[in-house]
């Protein structure tokens, strides 16, 4: 009897911080949602002058800042759908290379740290959820046919 109590707490345990485990990365996601969905996309989407001026400076004009807008913005959303979870933190974080690499380039490295700070909460986000990955491509193979 007592020999199964004793090998009941370690699975209890693990459980246990499996369940904070899986709390704290939905936690993290729903973070992520809101920085994307209200701090990034919003100023693109609503043409904040600051945004504005950005991609003025960039070369790329309205068209293209309500374009990453929106990808953001999808992004930010996916991010809270279990089926994309996975592929909206693995786009959001080549967004954020191509973010890296304009501010390398355009902005002369002045905030080029933020892009590669996002990338690192987004990247334990793919891993953990990429399971989700395989079900998103039979239902796509599924409507293909």
């Amino acid at each position: 009897m007592s020999q199964t109590i004793a090998s009941a707490a370690p699975v209890a345990s693990a459980s246990a911080r499996g369940r904070r485990a899986r709390i704290a990365l939905r936690a993290l996601q729903v973070l992520l949602a809101l920085f994307y969905g209200i701090a990034s996309a919003l100023p693109k989407l609503i043409a904040h002058p600051s945004a504005v001026e950005s991609f003025d400076r960039i070369g790329w004009g309205s068209g293209a800042m309500y374009t990453i807008g929106a990808l953001e913005l999808s992004g930010a959303v996916a991010l809270l759908i279990p089926l994309l979870q996975s592929v909206a933190a693995t786009a959001l974080s080549a967004l954020m290379v191509g973010a890296f690499i304009v501010q390398m380039t355009v902005f002369h490295g002045q905030n080029a740290a933020t892009p590669l700070i996002l990338i690192i909460p987004l990247a334990p986000i793919a891993w953990a959820r990429r399971g989700q990955n395989a079900e998103l491509l039979r239902l796509l193979r599924g409507r293909a046919s």
